[in-house]
């Protein structure tokens, strides 16, 4: 075992580093395999030379961000320990300065992963951008942050928000009221994250003005779509005809973007997915861009990275038996 001493310039900073109750400085001692002792402005480090190499690395950089952003939060220390293990962690210098907007509650929004960079770089790119990963990527997100920059630039002059009314185990004529009411649910997510970057009031008002319009995938028929920025949600439930009937609304001066998980499919038991059939066939055409998201990039409570990575787990073990 060896021992090394790392000292920063700010005991406020090494308190948030080392977290609340120490949470931060246990997940990197877990995943590091080092003990971690802070005394005033010395951060002593304990255990093999390539781990405590390695931990001096992740420090540093949280250090870094934190003087950066003014914040640190759990996931930024678990996906910073994982870079690190790969030899990544230098790539994350690409994040530091890319804020795409300020939410509604005067926070920045930017890509917190490379993969999440990827995505919002190849949407400023590409005329179509396909975001395939699990929840808690970020692609609604993101890509909702993206058009409203567009709009706010005047690059574009609406933005529509799309996703397909498909039942994840409940029947849509069971719910209360009009076709309307029925509807709401399952647009609902869209509208979250449309009142958190915007607010409510700027919402409400730009959506009167015909400039955001959120609607289920089945009214995008037989329109032509210019200048604007669209997105289609949970395309994992659209069939290859209503995704063809989508890709198809595009027109003059507009962008889409093309979100899903191919891992949560609602669709009737044998029904083709239209994301993975798009997937297969536009991947090669030039001006459509196709970016896959991992569990690394997952920016919700560090449990759902877990569990997406157990489920993959258990997917790539089923598909094992299969070929067997």
């Amino acid at each position: 075992m060896a021992e090394k001493s790392l000292f920063l310039e700010d005991v406020g900073r090494i308190s948030e580093i080392f977290g609340a109750f120490d949470v931060n400085a246990e997940i990197i001692e877990k995943e590091l395999g080092v003990v971690l002792v802070n005394r005033d402005l010395e951060i002593k480090i304990t255990g093999e030379p390539d781990a405590i190499a390695l931990t001096c690395d992740v420090i540093t950089y949280l250090d870094k961000l934190l003087r950066l952003s003014g914040q640190l939060t759990e996931q930024n220390v678990n996906y910073a320990v994982s870079m690190a293990k790969s030899g990544e962690l230098s790539s994350l210098d690409k994040l530091s300065g890319d804020v795409l907007c300020i939410s509604s509650r005067g926070k920045p929004v930017k890509p917190k992963t490379i993969g999440q960079k990827r995505y919002t770089d190849a949407i400023a790119e590409n005329t179509i951008t396909f975001g395939i990963g699990p929840a808690g990527t970020g692609k609604t997100y993101l890509a909702v942050a993206m058009a409203m920059v567009s709009l706010r630039k005047k690059e574009i002059s609406r933005i529509i928000i799309t996703r397909p009314a498909v039942e994840a185990g409940e029947r849509l004529g069971f719910l209360p009221g009009d076709l309307q009411s029925k509807i709401d649910p399952y647009l609902r997510p869209l509208y979250d994250a449309l009142y958190d970057l915007m607010g409510y009031e700027s919402f409400q008002k730009q959506f009167e003005k015909g400039m955001i319009e959120v609607a289920p995938l089945a009214y995008m028929r037989g329109r032509t779509l210019d200048d604007s920025f669209i997105i289609l949600d949970e395309a994992q439930n659209t069939t290859p005809e209503q995704m063809k009937m989508f890709l198809t609304r595009l027109g003059f001066g507009s962008k889409m973007v093309v979100t899903g998980d191919v891992t949560q499919i609602d669709l009737p038991s044998g029904q083709k997915s239209g994301l993975k059939d798009a997937a297969r066939i536009l991947r090669d055409i030039n001006g459509i861009a196709m970016i896959n998201l991992t569990s690394k990039d997952v920016v919700r409570h560090s449990l759902v990275t877990k569990i997406v990575e157990a489920y993959d787990r258990k997917a790539a073990e089923n598909a094992e038996k299969h070929v067997k």
